[in-house]
């Protein structure tokens, strides 16, 4: 197995990645060239974006969220660690998805070491939506931590797919070598009411959702393409080590477990015991191929609204519309009110790239953000 252990810009202390390091073999594509290799049927995940030095307009988004939110994200991260000690104990090991997950599985793994004086180990690995989970990396950990449990850790949910992806992939699992894994996915923010571990519903930019991978320990999205991975890899990465001095991945970390210690332990207990933080979502249903909660149903209904042709084309949420705004082609934006304040960086970006918004209030998320269909556009 071609393995490589690294943790990016990150310490070694906070998470390995178990990546196959392809930066001399992958050439990244533009925004243009993937939207139209995309919307073709080629997976997104057989390529990776150009990705740039932060320009001045992520930089400013990122800073002013992070100054304004990290009290609330420390806070979040609490609750979420809680829950997860709660609900699974204390004989686990973190599991991250890259690369959205990463940072929130440091901030777990540093509040539990701070909190309960207990070392998790953490890791990071790729799953990747239509194609699965890494099964190589799964093998590792479960081979080198056989006494311990997995709790696998995202950032956010959008429509619910990496839930999803990750439920059918636990199952998968269990099939071809017997192993049963707790497929229940820890997220700082749950919009799309789809997982039963999470710090909030509430709608809201997590400030690591503004950039790429300058608040991601300097790796990239995760690969899957036969001319790089074989079948005894890892998943793929391409590590930006000419992005290091515009490297925030640290500073992030820093900024926020600083707030640990200002956190009131009696507002987490309350907020522990809070409807708004123990609410089940006892509608999410799963079968091998599809699922069924809140979320999702509600981008069912916008892409029939809409007549849009792919309901990839639509990314629900904050996080996911900022990333439509920075990365993508946008088509329009949805948004639920013109006076919501976590909504301000968003009509600012649309406005500056003259992308259309409209309000749009039957949707669990505080925006939505849908990319230009290729299909239209030749009609």
């Amino acid at each position: 197995m071609n393995q490589c252990f690294f943790s990016g810009s990150y310490s070694k202390n906070d998470v390995i990645f178990l990546l196959k390091d392809i930066s001399h073999l992958i050439v990244e594509q533009d925004n243009e060239f993937r939207e139209n290799a995309i919307q073709s049927g080629i997976h997104y995940s057989e390529m990776l974006p150009i990705e740039y030095t932060p320009s001045k307009e992520y930089m400013d988004i990122f800073y002013s969220t992070l100054q304004q939110s990290k009290i609330k994200i420390a806070t979040l991260v609490a609750i979420l660690s809680e829950k997860i000690i709660e609900s699974r104990g204390k004989n686990i090991v973190l599991v991250s998805l890259a690369r959205a997950g990463t940072p929130i599985g440091i901030l777990i793994k540093k509040y539990i070491k701070l909190k309960y004086n207990i070392s998790l180990p953490h890791y990071s690995i790729s799953i990747i939506r239509d194609k699965g989970i890494d099964k190589n990396a799964l093998n590792y950990i479960l081979e080198n931590h056989p006494s311990l449990e997995i709790q696998f850790i995202d950032g956010w949910t959008g429509k619910g797919v990496i839930q999803h992806t990750l439920t059918k992939a636990c199952r998968e699992y269990y099939d071809e070598f017997n192993t049963t894994l707790n497929p229940n996915l820890a997220v700082l923010s749950d919009p799309a009411y789809c997982t039963l571990i999470y710090g909030t519903r509430e709608d809201f930019l997590i400030p690591s959702a503004c950039l790429n991978s300058t608040v991601s320990g300097l790796v990239s999205r995760t690969v899957l393409n036969d001319k790089y991975i074989s079948s005894d890899d890892f998943h793929g990465t391409k590590f930006y080590k000419g992005l290091l001095s515009v490297d925030v991945s640290n500073f992030y970390i820093d900024e926020v477990c600083e707030c640990f210690k200002a956190i009131d332990k009696n507002h987490v207990r309350e907020l522990l015991n809070d409807a708004n933080t123990t609410e089940v979502a006892t509608d999410i249903e799963f079968d091998d191929n599809s699922l069924n909660c809140k979320g999702l149903r509600d981008i069912q209904s916008i892409k029939n609204k809409f007549n849009i042709n792919n309901i990839n084309l639509i990314k629900p949420g904050i996080g996911e519309t900022t990333r439509v705004l920075l990365r993508r082609i946008p088509w329009k934006i949805l948004v639920d009110s013109f006076q919501n304040p976590n909504l301000k960086h968003i009509l600012k970006l649309a406005q500056e790239k003259s992308i259309p918004v409209e309000i749009y209030t039957d949707m669990c998320y505080s925006c939505c953000g849908i990319i230009k269909s290729k299909e239209k556009e030749d009609m």
